[in-house]
């Protein structure tokens, strides 16, 4: 079978045991499995034998996801998941990518946000550049100038927030080490170079761990941010976490409330003011005031 198909074939397995708390016999899988080959055309083998689920289970569970056999109801379980946050991405994407081709001939059934350009053009040229050291340039636009300039970087990672990726690049010229980001969609004229650079020893997760958004707060003590919601708005807030630091303190019929450790940026207040009417901060005061400040501007 194609690395494609047995790739597939995980993702439904994994979806559907997910989906059933109390867990799935094989056969329930199998016929799960059955049902995707007759409606979705994948091959016959799709629809796997006891010992390639078995496989299945081996390959799954190097991936962060441990399915147990309970012998009591003769189901399988998912016990424990620890997919990573950017292999669920990839994952979802990969089942939105099937979903829609199923779809394709039919508009109407999946309809997805008009977007403009979001650079991805440019994406396989950066990845070479990042993992091979290459120094790249090109033109770069920012929104409010719309004017190109042009850049020589030296890449280091790529990132995304709020459906946009973002470059993290230090600039060739620059007098100090100091990573820019620059966005995908304002890129022009993009060119791998020849030349190579030294990299520097950095920790990308670590310049982002208190930060909401692309602004690296390294350096800044993150503070302690506890926000309450009314019950409607706290359910999508417990679906949809606004940073991976939030911890739940009350969860009832009248109030979702959480503590964010992060440091404060315009991202993370332009956040809070989708929640606005039904979010009160309830401390700290200088996060409170200066939330107001934003709806104070907003009014003007």
């Amino acid at each position: 079978m194609a690395i494609h198909d047995k790739n597939i074939r995980l993702m439904h397995i994994a979806s559907f045991l997910k989906s059933k708390p109390k867990g799935a016999s094989f056969k329930e899988i199998l016929k799960h499995l059955e049902e995707l080959y007759h409606r979705e055309s994948f091959p016959k083998d799709l629809a796997s034998s006891q010992k390639t689920f078995d496989r299945d289970k081996k390959l799954l569970l190097e991936m962060g996801i441990e399915i147990k056999f309970k012998r009591s109801t003769m189901t399988y379980q998912v016990i424990n998941d620890e997919f990573s946050e950017s292999s669920q991405t990839i994952f979802d994407n990969i089942l939105l990518l099937n979903a829609y081709k199923q779809t394709e001939n039919n508009s109407g059934i999946m309809i997805f946000e008009k977007q403009s350009s979001r650079g991805l053009e440019n994406l396989n040229g950066l990845l070479h550049a990042i993992q091979n050291r290459k120094t790249i340039s090109f033109n770069y636009t920012k929104h409010w100038e719309n004017i190109p300039h042009n850049k020589v970087l030296e890449p280091y990672a790529l990132k995304e927030f709020k459906n946009r990726w973002y470059l993290l690049a230090n600039e060739v010229d620059g007098k100090d080490f100091f990573l820019k980001t620059f966005g995908l969609d304002r890129i022009s004229d993009f060119e791998v170079n020849s030349k190579t650079f030294k990299k520097q020893d950095v920790d990308i997760d670590k310049l982002f761990v208190n930060s909401f958004g692309i602004i690296s707060t390294l350096d800044k003590i993150p503070e302690t941010i506890v926000l309450s919601f009314d019950y409607e708005q706290g359910k999508f807030v417990k679906t949809l976490p606004i940073h991976h630091s939030q911890k739940v303190l009350i969860d009832n019929d009248s109030e979702y409330r959480i503590e964010l450790i992060l440091v404060p940026t315009d991202d993370f207040y332009h956040e809070l003011l989708t929640h606005t009417g039904r979010m009160k901060i309830i401390s700290p005061e200088n996060v409170k005031d200066k939330y107001f400040e934003f709806i104070k501007s907003a009014k003007k």
